[in-house]
C-alpha cells in the first residue's frame, strides 16, 4: 500500500497532543474516530493524561507501542515541527499537520514552513494548516472539524478535495443536509508536499469515487495538476471545479493588449477547458453539479423535457435553459398521444413543453406512466421533473414512482423543488434524483453534464514542429520590423513595407508598394502606436511625405521622443482583423485568438489555449479556438462576404505556437494585432515582440 492510500485508510493513528476534552480542538480527532466508528488502532499522546475515555495515552511519541501509520498532530507552530520529526524517526508514513502560522502569515511563517519540511524527511506531510480528511468510505475520520458532530453522513460516490480547511467542513454539512453522498474530503491547505494533484491521481483510482470536486485557491504545480486530471478523465471520472480569485483577472500590465486581455483568470479557463474540468461559477454550483454528475448519466443532446402540475414553476425552469442554449421542444404525435392516454380531461395541458399533468403529485400511477413516456421519446434528450406544493402530502410515494423509472432509460433526470421543501429534495436525491431549489442550478447542472459528455481525450501530440535555427536573439523590446522578421522564420508571413527615415523616401516607398499605404512610426520603446499618434491609414505617393512629418511632431508631443524610423505598408483590405498572441504566467504558456484591431482589449471576444507540455498547438485546437469566437460568422462568409481563408489562418496559429514552444522562456510576451485573414492567406500588419 503506498503512502497516500495509508494516509486515506490508516491501520493505526497517533493523536499528538490529544486532550481529554472532546468539547475542545484537541479532543475532537480522538473523539471523532470513536464516534465515527474507526477499527483500527488509536493512539492519543498527552504527557499531562494517562488516559482518554478508555484509551491509554503515551507521554511521548517515543512511548508508543507500534509505529502509527498516520499522526494528527496538534500542537502550536513553535513545537509542531519536533513532533513532525520524532514521528519520521519513528518510521510513521505521513503526518497531518493543523497548525497555522506558516507562509500564509509572512516570511516568519515561511521559515517554519521550511522548518517543518527539513524535519519531516521523507515522511509524507498533508498541511500544514489543514482541518484533515474524513474518508467517509471506511468510516475514517482525521479531522479537527466541527461538522463531524453530526452523527451520520449520506455515503456516496462523489470525493472532495479542498485547499481550504472551512470549506471541507462547509461542503460537509451542506452535502449531509442535501442528501448527497460523498466518499473522501481531503483539506491540502498550505501544500508542503501533499497536493492537490496527488489526490486528484488518488481518487481517479478509488473505485469509491466516481466524480472529483475541486475548491482551489491556485494551482501550484500545473504540469502535475494536468496529468492528474487527464487521468482521472481517462477512468471515466468527471472532475468539477470552483476557483476564487476571479477577480484578480487582468491585473497585470503588458506591452501588448495580449498580457491584459488575458487575465490569469482566463489562463484557468484555458488549462481547464483541456483537461475536462468543469468549472464551477459559484460555491453553490460545485455541490449542484457534481451531484448531477455522480448519477453516471450523460447528456447527449441539448432537448429536454419538463414535466410539471404546476405551471409557473415549469416557466422558470423553461425561460433559464432557453437562456443557456437548451431546446424545451414540444412532444412528438407519438409522446403526446402517450401522454393523452394516461390522463382524460381538461386539465391535461400534453400539447406543448412544459408538460403540465395536473395533481401528478399525487396520482404516482400517472406521474410513473409520463416519466416513462418522455424518457422512451426520442424527441428528448433529459428530463426535469417540477415537484410542486402537491407533492409534500406523500413524498415517499412520489419518490419511489420516480425512482422505478429510472432503470429504463440513462437519460439525465433531475428534480426542480418549487415549494421550500429541503427534505424532499434530500429524500429524491439520496434516490438518485439530484433535487435543486433554483432553477439555475437545474440548468448549470445539465449544462455541466452535456460539457461532460462532450469532453474528448487530447490526441497524441502533433509531430514536432522543425525547428527553426535562430542567430543569437536580442534582449528587451523587439521593434515592428524585428518582430515580423522574426515571425517569419517560423512561416508567418507580413505585409510588404519598407523602412524609411525620412519624406522622401516614404514617397519612394509608396511609388514602389502603389495604391494605398499605410504609415507607421519604428520603434521598440513605443508599442502602442495609436495612442500617440504614430498610425495614418489611407496615403499615397502624393501624401506620405508631409503625413511624416505631421506625425513625428505628433509624436514628439504626446510621447516626449521624436521617432527617428518609420514603416511605409502596403494596406490591406478585405480580410478580417485578428489578434494572435501569446501570454506567459505561473500556470504556463498560452496562445490567445481573437477580433484584432484597435478595439481588440474592448470587445475581448477570445479563445485561448495552453501550450502542451512539449511542442505546440495542434490544427484541431487551433480551429476550435477559432470556431468558439463570437465573431466566427465573419469568417465563415457572414451575410454574403468572401470566405476567410481559415486553413491559412489554422497555419499561423500553429506556427506561432511553435514559436511560443521554441523560444520558451526566452520569449516573455509575442502578438500580431492585426493579422489580416483574407480571401487567400493571411497578413501580420503589425507585431510586438518582447525578449528575456
Amino acid at each position: 500500500m503506498d503512502e497516500i492510500s495509508l494516509l486515506l485508510r490508516p491501520r493505526s493513528v497517533a493523536v499528538i497532543g490529544a486532550s481529554a476534552d472532546p468539547s475542545k480542538t484537541a479532543g475532537r480527532p480522538v473523539s471523532y474516530l470513536l464516534k465515527h466508528g474507526y477499527a483500527g488502532q488509536i493512539l492519543p499522546v498527552n504527557p499531562k493524561v494517562n488516559q482518554i475515555g478508555s484509551l491509554a495515552c503515551y507521554p511521548d511519541i517515543a512511548s508508543l507501542p507500534v509505529v502509527p501509520d498516520v499522526g494528527i498532530v496538534l500542537l502550536g507552530v513553535e513545537r509542531a515541527h519536533l513532533a513532525v520529526r520524532e514521528l519520521a524517526a519513528r518510521g510513521t508514513v505521513a503526518a497531518i499537520v493543523l497548525a497555522s502560522g506558516y507562509s500564509e502569515t509572512g516570511e516568519e511563517g515561511a521559515r517554519r514552513q521550511r522548518q517543518l519540511i527539513e524535519a519531516a524527511g521523507s515522511m509524507r506531510i498533508l498541511g500544514p494548516n489543514t482541518i484533515g480528511l474524513v474518508n467517509l468510505t471506511d468510516k475514517i475520520v482525521l479531522s479537527a472539524s466541527g461538522a463531524l458532530e453530526m452523527d451520520r453522513f449520506p455515503l456516496g460516490s462523489i470525493g472532495i478535495v479542498s485547499q481550504s480547511g472551512g470549506i471541507l467542513g462547509s461542503l460537509l454539512s451542506r452535502a449531509a443536509a442535501r442528501g448527497i453522498g460523498l466518499s473522501k474530503l481531503i483539506s491540502t491547505s498550505n501544500e508542503v508536499d501533499l497536493e492537490l494533484a496527488d489526490f486528484i491521481d488518488y481518487l481517479a483510482d478509488d473505485p469509491a469515487t466516481q466524480v472529483i470536486a475541486l475548491h482551489i485557491e491556485t494551482v501550484r504545480n500545473p504540469a502535475r495538476f494536468r496529468a492528474a486530471a487527464l487521468k482521472a478523465a481517462a477512468a471515466g471520472k468527471p472532475v468539477v471545479a470552483f476557483k476564487i480569485g476571479r477577480s484578480e483577472a487582468g491585473a497585470k500590465a503588458a506591452v501588448s493588449h495580449t498580457g491584459a486581455m488575458a487575465g490569469s483568470d482566463l489562463m484557468y479557463d484555458a488549462l481547464f477547458r483541456q483537461t475536462g474540468v468543469i468549472r464551477a461559477q459559484n460555491f453553490g454550483e460545485l455541490l449542484d453539479i457534481a451531484t448531477a454528475l455522480s448519477t453516471g448519466r450523460r447528456l447527449r443532446g441539448k432537448r429536454v423535457a419538463i414535466l410539471t402540475s404546476t405551471g409557473g414553476a415549469g416557466t422558470l425552469v423553461s425561460d433559464d435553459l432557453g437562456l443557456h442554449g437548451f431546446e424545451t421542444p414540444a412532444p412528438d404525435e407519438v409522446t403526446a398521444a402517450a401522454l393523452r392516454a394516461l390522463q382524460t380531461g381538461s386539465e391535461a395541458v400534453l400539447d406543448r413543453n412544459p408538460i403540465d399533468v395536473t395533481l401528478a403529485g399525487l396520482r404516482p400511477d400517472l406521474l410513473r406512466g409520463a416519466i416513462t413516456a418522455l424518457l422512451a421519446s426520442p424527441s428528448y434528450d433529459a428530463l426535469t421533473i417540477i415537484v410542486g406544493s402537491s407533492s409534500l402530502a406523500m413524498p415517499e410515494l412520489m419518490a419511489g414512482a420516480i425512482q422505478d423509472c429510472l432503470p429504463a432509460s440513462d437519460k439525465p433526470v433531475l428534480a426542480y423543488i418549487s415549494p421550500h421543501a429541503p427534505e424532499v429534495g434530500a429524500l429524491l436525491t439520496q434516490r438518485g434524483v439530484p433535487a435543486y431549489a433554483s432553477a439555475e442550478s437545474c440548468t448549470a447542472a445539465l449544462a455541466a453534464m452535456f460539457k461532460a459528455s462532450e469532453f474528448a481525450l487530447p490526441a497524441a501530440s502533433p509531430p514536432a514542429a522543425r525547428l527553426v535555427v535562430l542567430d543569437e536573439l536580442a534582449s528587451g523590446a523587439l521593434d515592428e520590423a524585428q518582430a515580423k522578421q522574426l515571425f517569419a522564420r517560423f512561416g508567418l508571413p507580413g505585409v510588404r513595407e519598407f523602412i524609411v527615415t525620412n519624406g522622401a523616401e516614404a514617397e519612394r516607398a509608396a511609388v514602389e508598394l502603389g495604391g494605398s499605404v499605410v504609415l507607421k512610426i519604428l520603434s521598440a520603446q513605443i508599442t502602442h502606436k495609436s495612442d500617440v499618434g504614430g498610425v495614418a491609414v489611407g496615403l499615397n505617393a502624393a501624401t506620405v511625405g508631409a503625413r511624416l512629418n505631421v506625425m513625428a511632431a505628433e509624436v514628439q508631443a504626446k510621447a516626449g521622443q521624436r521617432p527617428q524610423r518609420f514603416l511605409v505598408q502596403e494596406m490591406v483590405g478585405g480580410g478580417v482583423e485578428m489578434i494572435l498572441g501569446m501570454n506567459r504566467d505561473p500556470l504556463g504558456t498560452a496562445i490567445l485568438l481573437g477580433m484584432g484591431g484597435v478595439t481588440a482589449e474592448l470587445f475581448k471576444d477570445t479563445a485561448m489555449r495552453m501550450l502542451p507540455p512539449q511542442g505546440g498547438l495542434s490544427r484541431s485546437e487551433a480551429l476550435a479556438m477559432a470556431m468558439e469566437l463570437r465573431t466566427w460568422p465573419l469568417l465563415d462568409g457572414f451575410r454574403g462576404r468572401p470566405k476567410a481563408d481559415v486553413a491559412a489562418l489554422v497555419d499561423a496559429v500553429v506556427a506561432f505556437s511553435n514559436m511560443a514552444a521554441q523560444l520558451g522562456e526566452k520569449l516573455l510576451e509575442a502578438e500580431i494585432n492585426p493579422l489580416f485573414v483574407l480571401p487567400q492567406g493571411v497578413r501580420a500588419a503589425d507585431a510586438v515582440v518582447l525578449l528575456a
